[in-house]
């Protein structure tokens, strides 16, 4: 083990080093003058030096708080020096202990006694042996430069006990002031839980004295008793609004009855019902009747037990999306002339193989040959000669009785009443399946029997739902189905049906409305048939719709007032296409 003494000592110590040694050839430092002992002189001048500095200031608290100080201890004198290297190292390290408690005690002492402590010169830094040796075998020591960076990763393993770096100046030193009661002698400030001072509120123009917490005084809850009567008065004013309700809806459906809005004149637009109270969609997630009794956090039911919303997620049921229904089905490719006659060979040369094979082997009986009068020489030969006359009747035969199994076939082959009419029901339906179109027709004069006839006819035998309904100012024909009926539909009643002719009467049933309604009549009263030169029917309004709103189609429905027409399309939801008939009506003329 190198001798401690034969170390270079830190820069910082100015009064036992004045001058850098030289460095040998053999890369250890050089001893001095003196040799071994004058690092020992050096050590003892200074903790003597410290003791007494401690000594000093031990007197001077114990003079300023009457005999009673509060420093640290004094610090125990090292043991004395030993002749050996081993006794030198040890007294060292206890010197090193004596000044660092010394001048702890000293810091303390001067910051007890002044506010602001003047700096008290300590002695030169010195590093143990095992930061400032060397890693290596040569024992030399490291750099101080570097003994820095060895100390801030000691003191990092080892925690709040771990050396703390020195600085070589005071400017680069973090002063911070002890605070009493704190653990290590600071305290970190507490929270200011205090109001603003007078001075404060008067310099801010944005304080609120009703924010702060001790600004309005808590007061007890007193008992509030019920009137006597208070509830019986509550049930008697709704009894009188429940009348009053009723009352009102009494007098509309007189009035309704009566048909008093019937000669108003141009009837007044669409009115825009008043939104409710509370949306269906918020009544699961709000106790109460309206949007009012969110005001209390009691009433909202998201986080309750009976809330709509939870922490389970909710998959909906997968939809087919509507637009593919509309997609048209893929055509065949094209073939062209020659294409086709290929393929028809082909098929015609298979078939006749697989019929050979089945001959040959003997599963099929040979076909008779087929003789036709263009053949009849080449296949009889000797027999057509013998006898031309039988041979002819013969093929004449023959020939008849192919034509007649053709035609046996082709019937069997034919559709039956019933099978056609479930054929084209079933063709409307998948029409029907791949979407809902509605169309409303205005006409003017419906006192043509024919008419009347066609509109209904037609729209039984196109699966159409709906209704006529027929009114002695105008007539209001509604038709829903699928988008091929509907357009047929369509055709019929724009182009193909003349509403300018009238046949005369037609027979109807007796005792029926439609024969009690005189302006169904297609004469007038001097028996002469009408003119219907100026009747027209237009197409009111088309669309596409859900669902059907008819189940069948209802015929025609003879309403003499305006109330009677609104009641019967209020079944399906449709009233205000009679509003809109007739407001079109008085448009046009």
């Amino acid at each position: 083990m190198a001798d401690v003494s034969l170390k270079r000592p830190h820069p910082e110590d100015e009064e036992s080093n004045t001058q850098k040694r030289s460095r040998s050839n053999n890369g250890s430092p050089m001893p001095g003058a003196n040799g071994a002992t004058g690092g020992k002189v050096d050590i003892e001048s200074m903790v003597a030096q410290a003791r007494a500095k401690a000594e000093e200031v031990r007197a001077r608290l114990q003079a300023a708080k009457g005999g009673t100080g509060s420093a640290s201890p004094s610090p125990a004198p090292p043991p004395a020096a030993a002749a050996t290297s081993t006794d030198s190292a040890r007294s060292r390290i206890e010197q090193m202990r004596a000044r660092v408690a010394a001048a702890t005690g000293k810091v303390n002492a001067t910051n007890q006694q002044r506010p602001t402590p003047t700096p008290i010169p300590q002695p030169p830094a010195r590093y143990e042996d095992d930061l400032s040796k060397a890693r290596g075998g040569l024992g030399v020591g490291l750099h101080p430069a570097l003994l820095a960076d060895s100390t801030q990763d000691q003191r990092g393993v080892k925690g709040r006990n771990a050396p703390q770096p020195r600085f070589g100046s005071t400017a680069n030193r973090r002063t911070e002031s002890p605070v009493p009661g704190s653990k290590g002698g600071r305290e970190k400030p507490g929270l200011d839980l205090s109001g603003p001072s007078l001075e404060e509120i008067r310099q801010n123009p944005y304080y609120d004295n009703s924010l702060h917490a001790t600004s309005k005084p808590r007061l007890s809850k007193q008992l509030v008793f019920n009137q006597k009567g208070k509830y019986i008065a509550q049930a008697a004013a709704l009894r009188r609004q429940a009348q009053m309700e009723e009352m009102k809806k009494r007098i509309a459906n007189m009035a309704r009855q009566a048909g008093v809005d019937e000669d108003m004149g141009i009837e007044r637009a669409f009115e825009v019902p008043e939104p409710p109270a509370i949306e269906w969609w918020d009544e699961g997630l709000v106790n109460g009747e309206s949007y009012a009794a969110i005001d209390d956090p009691k009433n909202i039911k998201v986080g309750t037990d009976d809330s709509l919303v939870t922490l389970y997620i909710q998959h909906p049921v997968l939809l087919a999306p509507p637009q593919e229904k509309l997609t048209p089905a893929q055509k065949p490719m094209y073939l062209t002339s020659k294409e086709q006659a290929k393929l028809r060979r082909q098929r015609r040369m298979a078939d006749l193989k697989e019929q050979q094979e089945k001959i040959r082997m003997g599963l099929v009986p040979a076909p008779p040959p087929k003789v036709k009068k263009s053949n009849l020489m080449r296949v009889l030969g000797e027999e057509a000669v013998k006898d031309p006359t039988a041979v002819e009747a013969r093929v004449n035969r023959e020939i008849a009785e192919r034509r007649e199994q053709h035609e046996e076939a082709n019937q069997d082959r034919k559709l039956t009443k019933e099978q056609r009419r479930e054929k084209l029901a079933a063709q409307q339906e998948k029409d029907a399946e791949k979407g809902i179109y509605v169309c409303v027709y205005r006409i003017d004069n419906l006192a043509n029997g024919r008419h009347r006839f066609k509109i209904a006819k037609n729209a039984e035998q196109m699966a159409l739902t709906g209704l006529c309904v027929m009114h002695p100012r105008l007539n209001l024909v509604i038709v829903e189905g699928g988008a091929h009926s509907i357009n047929a539909y369509k055709k019929l009643m724009l182009n193909r049906i003349d509403w300018t002719e009238n046949s005369g009467p037609t027979p109807q049933r007796e005792g029926s409305r439609e024969s009690l309604a005189s302006w169904l009549n297609p004469e007038d009263e001097k028996g002469e048939l009408q003119d219907l030169s100026s009747n027209t029917c237009i197409l009111l309004w088309e669309g596409q719709q859900k669902a059907r709103a008819f189940r069948k189609w209802l015929g025609a429905r003879v309403c003499e007032t305006d109330a009677a027409a609104k009641d019967t399309l209020s079944r399906a939801k449709m009233e205000n296409f009679w509003t809109l008939a007739k407001s079109s009506k008085q448009a046009v003329y």
